[in-house]
């Protein structure tokens, strides 16, 4: 008789280190992978123990790792042992000049933080967001977004996936259908977006489904009231199948954006049962509180046949880095964005 399926789920952390209380909850519950910030990353030798740890404790050699390495204010590996990558902004600045060359160096910044992540065992990178900011939305999303329109945004988000991927690492487009309408940040509120279905369709949902053959995505906790008036894109069976898998036609990972978020509420095997039965693949959940994984993990049950198929696709993604000059590529990098900022 085989191994059960893993959780359907991907846990923090609390530290530097795994406890022993959390080997013995990793090995127990098997959950799909591991997602780090910077209270998990001191310097990379650690990180690499950290990595191998997880996976040792699931009994999987390959089991993913994930991070949030967007650059600018969101990057979790940070100076001195990491490069400060630049805010995705600053690309959609040199794209207004030039959007051919606003590609290339997207994509050569997107390759030299894979570099960094490749080196240390992480295999996926929670970016890019391919969210289109309006200017009455909050701020959460900003700068962290390629430009306020969703050609440009589409443009430079497929460089950053190409780049990603060149590396090895496997991109997570987020957040699926779109976050930029938003005028509350979801990690203290729940945000409701009234813009009407065709409004969306053409404008949010535009960048995701250029990138709609990527192997992940991560969901937005957004009520869209066109779509459904009662429920976040999270735990809405509606929008992720009218929208997400629907209109975008995205196949891939659904996973959610962290379940600890302010937006959602209620006890936490519940919201991770709801993102499960709407549609989700897998559940997010970051704080490495270990009370709330258990619960989470009870919900979460184990990972379904179809999500497992998802799974397997996006692995085989997954490209073996050719010959690449990392020092190179940041000279250009930083020549290029120097000139830009001098324009």
């Amino acid at each position: 008789m085989g191994k059960a399926a893993p959780a359907a789920a991907i846990f923090g952390c609390s530290g530097t280190t795994l406890t022993a209380a959390e080997k013995r909850f990793f090995a127990d519950v098997r959950p799909v992978g591991l997602i780090l910030f910077a209270r998990n990353c001191r310097e990379p030798q650690q990180v690499r123990k950290l990595v191998a740890a997880f996976r040792k404790a699931v009994g999987c050699a390959d089991a993913p790792v994930l991070i949030d390495q967007e650059g600018g204010r969101v990057q979790r590996l940070n100076p001195p042992h990491w490069r400060a990558a630049p805010a995705a902004a600053a690309f959609a600045s040199l794209a207004r000049r030039d959007q051919a060359l606003a590609v290339e160096t997207v994509r050569l910044n997107a390759r030299l933080i894979a570099a960094e992540l490749a080196d240390l065992g992480i295999t996926v990178n929670c970016a890019p967001v391919l969210d289109v900011p309006q200017p009455d939305a909050h701020r959460i999303i900003g700068d962290r977004a390629f430009g306020g329109d969703a050609q440009t945004v589409a443009a430079l988000g497929t460089a950053a996936c190409e780049g990603f991927l060149a590396h090895g690492i496997l991109p997570v487009i987020k957040h699926i259908p779109g976050h930029g309408r938003a005028r509350a940040d979801s990690h203290q509120a729940l945000p409701r977006v009234a813009a009407d279905e065709g409004t969306l369709a053409a404008v949010d949902f535009a960048p995701f489904r250029a990138l709609r053959g990527m192997p992940w995505a991560m969901t937005a906790h957004v009520v869209y009231e066109a779509l459904d008036r009662d429920h976040p894109a999270t735990t809405s069976a509606r929008v992720i199948a009218k929208a997400i898998r629907g209109a975008i036609g995205f196949e891939g990972v659904l996973v959610s954006d962290d379940i600890g978020m302010k937006a959602l509420t209620g006890p936490f095997d519940k919201r991770a049962a709801s993102a499960l039965a709407a549609g989700c693949d897998l559940v997010l959940h970051c704080s490495g509180v270990l009370a709330e994984m258990r619960a989470v993990a009870a919900g979460a049950g184990r990972l379904r046949s179809d999500a497992a198929a998802r799974l397997q696709r996006g692995e085989a993604m997954r490209r073996k880095p050719g010959p690449w000059d990392g020092g190179a590529a940041k000279a250009r990098l930083d020549e290029i964005m120097t000139a830009n900022a001098m324009a």
